[in-house]
């Protein structure tokens, strides 16, 4: 009798304690989720009752606000360098880039009570620390609404995709242009996660999953971490899903097309949250639920998700912890860096997707043809999906970059990255690898606050030059390398240059004035046989340049000592290895 009386008050006690901690989305019956202000207190409040839970905040964000991020920490230590001393692992959950896709929010709160309430339920977390940011985009989760999610089946309410300046934070890690992102580098930094998960809401096609994981390409990735991922990480977590009853299947990227004709792996370029987190070795994944599914869903096939992480980074902790440093040794010596890349189409892997059954109704709108998912006709197939990426653009190593201590903003964001270097002390002449831009498109159509370029083509050239004290030696020979050549390197898929860092260059200051030049032009031409070798050629070659004086008066400008060396030039300069 005494037995089942204990038994009694044990479950009477915990859900007690439950009650006490729970949450909007569980009062709701799962259709809403928190505000910022009520989701920040429910963090305070667990931090507050238990010790093994501290919340820091880390710089400010573009809302004014500052960023938060949330440590369980089982045995009360919270210093990261000391965590990492003991051989802890480190997960790390981004919540509310986009505040709409609410999902992680309430999943993450959910996780952290459990946790706290039923330690002995996550034996996992006596090796690993788990580090959560509760809201990324403040800004956005401020302007809450009922409207901007106009597909999406739930929450009541939920905050917008663009933050406080209205940028797409998830299009931001490289550029940094935003308060957020610059203090999201401090945290990223600081804890090295292991793994690292973003939590998202996906939009396209139609199909039966709750769940799909858009991960880190695992060419991009390469090295024994990306054979770990393929081959370790990925079949752990989809099984682990299937188990918990939210089979997962990859991010549906079929734009444009339904996903029964098969799909292209999305491919996550640096200025994504992911493929930020692959140049600095750690392996990340979005978690992309499905729009069309209820909130309720969503909220549980993430935790359920968040869950099996923690489960695979226990079960493998003292693995990726080495492959990790291992990487990081290795890419100090790397010789050859891809800082771009393309689809391969002619290897497709082929995986089993459930899917439904594409109709063409005609619209009662327009009373064209439309795009509609028969729910009544569910499909399994298999299908196509393209998730191998090769080499576009390889460059060499460099033995370091200098860069002119005049483009600030640039080193700012080296040094963000912990990127090492030093300024010259005295004026210093080198032998340096030049670029010089020689062709670039430019979109015409403003992106993420900037008009980005594309097409970039070079060329190149040794000379001598001369450089300031206070000018940056960089040397490239860091465990950052990944992230110091995918940058610096003009051609770069997500570079500085192509985000429009350097475009000053790309303008000349000075000119001539033709009526004076002339004389002067006939002059040059006199004096250098092969400049003239060179005007008669082009005349020669091109009808429209031998009828342009214009035109041949720029060309003898820009083949000679006038011209100005700065225009076109790429002022990041290569040390070459002696």
């Amino acid at each position: 009798m005494h037995k089942y009386l204990l038994t009694f008050l044990i479950f009477c006690l915990a859900t007690f304690a439950r009650a006490q901690y729970e949450t909007r989305f569980e009062k709701s019956g799962g259709t809403q989720t928190p505000t910022y202000e009520e989701g920040i207190a429910y963090y305070e409040r667990l931090a507050a009752d238990f010790s093994q839970i501290q919340m820091q905040t880390k710089g400010l964000t573009d809302s004014g606000n500052p960023l938060h991020v949330v440590l369980y920490s089982r045995n009360r230590e919270f210093d990261v360098v000391k965590l990492k001393a003991q051989g802890k692992a480190i997960l790390l959950i981004n919540n509310a880039i986009h505040p709409g896709e609410a999902d992680g929010v309430d999943a993450s709160m959910l996780l952290l009570r459990n946790i706290a309430l039923h330690p002995e339920r996550f034996p996992q977390l006596d090796s690993i620390v788990l580090a959560i940011i509760p809201y990324y985009n403040i800004g956005g989760a401020l302007n809450r609404n009922s409207t901007t999610r106009v597909n999406q089946d739930g929450p009541d309410e939920y905050g917008f995709r663009g933050n406080a300046r209205n940028f797409d934070l998830n299009r931001d890690f490289i550029k940094a242009d935003t308060r957020n992102a610059q203090s999201f580098t401090e945290i990223f930094h600081e804890l090295d996660p292991d793994l690292f998960v973003d939590t998202h809401v996906s939009n396209g096609a139609d199909y039966q999953y709750v769940m799909t994981l858009d991960y880190t390409q695992e060419n991009k990735l390469g090295g024994i971490l990306g054979d770990f991922q393929r081959n370790t990480f990925l079949p752990f977590l989809y099984q682990h899903m299937k188990e918990t009853g939210y089979e997962a299947t990859p991010y549906v990227n079929a734009w444009g097309q339904t996903p029964d004709k098969g799909f292209v792996q999305f491919p996550d370029w640096p200025r994504y949250s992911t493929g930020y987190a692959a140049l600095f070795h750690t392996i990340g994944v979005m978690t992309e639920t499905h729009m069309l599914k209820p909130f309720k869903q969503r909220v549980q096939a993430t935790y359920a998700y968040l869950e099996g992480t923690i489960r695979v980074l226990a079960q493998y902790r003292s693995d990726i912890q080495n492959m990790r440093q291992a990487t990081k040794e290795a890419v100090k010596t790397q010789e050859k860096f891809s800082v771009s890349w393309q689809v391969n189409r002619n290897q497709p892997s082929q995986i089993e997707f459930k899917g439904y059954e594409a109709e063409y109704p005609l619209s009662a709108v327009s009373g064209q043809k439309r795009l509609y998912y028969n729910r009544e006709k569910p499909f399994t197939k298999t299908i196509p999906f393209y998730n191998q990426y090769e080499p576009l653009d390889v460059v060499d190593k460099p033995q370091a970059y200098i860069i002119p201590q005049g483009w600030h903003h640039v080193i700012d964001r080296l040094k963000m990255n912990r990127v090492q270097m030093r300024a010259f002390v005295k004026d210093t002449t080198l032998q340096v690898e030049v670029y010089s831009i020689s062709n670039v498109k430019t979109a015409s159509q403003p992106f993420e606050g900037h008009y980005w370029h594309t097409s970039v083509e070079v060329s190149k050239e040794i000379k001598t030059l001369s450089f300031r004290a206070g000018d940056w030696y960089i040397p490239v020979n860091q465990w950052v390398n990944r992230y110091l050549v995918e940058t610096l390197e003009p051609k770069g898929v997500d570079s500085f240059f192509k985000w429009n860092f350097f475009d000053t260059i790309l303008q000349a200051k000075e000119g001539f004035s033709a009526y004076v030049f002339e004389d002067l032009a006939a002059d040059l031409l006199k004096k250098s046989p092969d400049l003239q070798k060179a005007l008669q050629e082009k005349i020669a070659t091109d009808a429209a340049f031998a009828k342009s004086a214009e035109a041949q008066l720029d060309f003898i400008y820009e083949h000679s000592a006038y011209r100005e060396k700065e225009h076109l030039r790429y002022p990041v300069f290569r040390v070459l290895a002696k």
